[in-house]
């Protein structure tokens, strides 16, 4: 066995060590070049390390374990991987042939002011108050975003960000639904969570080839307020301003640009097509 390691910030050799214990694994740091350098590949970090790499691990198409270490690991929640013991566990039972490595899909954006550029995300894009929220998480220190940074970089902007004309055009298949509506957020989900442990899509499954679309429209900063907290228990569906609808694909656009962001990271600005790529990371992880 050949395993190639991803360090992210944060994170350093020691942290494999554990790993390295009685293992006859040959291990090397840094990407493979090539299918071939490796066997399987281990990224220690969180979502935005993640985020940085999909390219790459679309292309190799080698099985991924991800050992949760960052400020933010929805992605690593998403497979229920809560600690590096967990995936230690797993790295067992893969290294022993006892466990084999599962197909998921990935979200892919397309800007359509750049269409040749396809941008990769493992849990949820995200554009309104979404992405006010994750600009302002990532000027936070490390250790404040990996304490709910999120939540309080949100908090302030209930009270002030202003809700946006935004067009979405969703197809499943031979079906197209088209609205305009005036939206504070809308997220575009490939897992459940996001922003360190919110549901904002409980309904979410990265094998299903769809996206969840979550949009919430316009309401009052107290009734914002309490809605906040629902979020982290999924009760937010419950509240009639919150649409819930699930799609192959997403047009969409607002009557100025807006950012779009993705696993806490910036994108591109509006507009542009947010689709699924079925199968496209092999991770390894419990049965479904």
């Amino acid at each position: 066995m050949r395993a190639a390691v991803i360090f992210g910030l944060g994170t350093s050799p020691a942290d494999l060590k554990l790993f390295q214990a009685g293992s006859a694994t040959g291990w090397s740091q840094g990407l493979p070049t090539s299918t071939g350098d490796a066997d399987a590949i281990l990224i220690f970090g969180g979502d935005g390390t993640i985020h940085r790499h999909l390219p790459a691990l679309v292309r190799l198409k080698l099985p991924v374990l991800i050992v949760p270490s960052g400020s933010g690991n929805d992605f690593a929640r998403a497979l229920k991987l809560r600690s590096m013991r967990d995936s230690l566990r797993l790295w067992r039972d893969f290294e022993s042939g006892k466990m084999s490595a599962r197909p998921v899909d990935l979200g892919v954006i397309v800007p359509s002011a750049a269409p040749e550029r396809t941008h990769y995300f493992c849990c949820v894009a995200g554009c309104g108050l979404d992405s006010a929220a994750a600009r302002s998480a990532n000027r936070m220190p490390r250790w404040l975003r990996g304490h709910g940074g999120y939540a309080l970089a949100l908090l302030p902007l209930l009270l002030k960000l202003p809700a946006v004309s935004m067009w979405l055009a969703q197809i499943n298949g031979a079906d197209r639904t088209e609205a305009e509506k005036t939206t504070l957020l809308a997220a575009f989900a490939n897992t459940q969570f996001y922003g360190d442990g919110m549901r904002i899509a409980p309904e979410a499954d990265f094998a299903d080839g769809k996206l969840d679309v979550c949009r919430i429209g316009t309401l009052s900063p107290l009734k914002l307020l309490s809605l906040f907290p629902t979020v982290y228990f999924g009760r937010h569906l419950l509240v009639p301003e919150v649409e819930y609808s699930r799609a192959e694909r997403v047009h969409l656009q607002t009557e100025t640009p807006i950012e779009i962001y993705a696993d806490g990271e910036f994108v591109c600005e509006t507009p542009a097509e947010i689709s699924v790529a079925a199968g496209a990371l092999r991770v390894i992880c419990s049965p479904p």
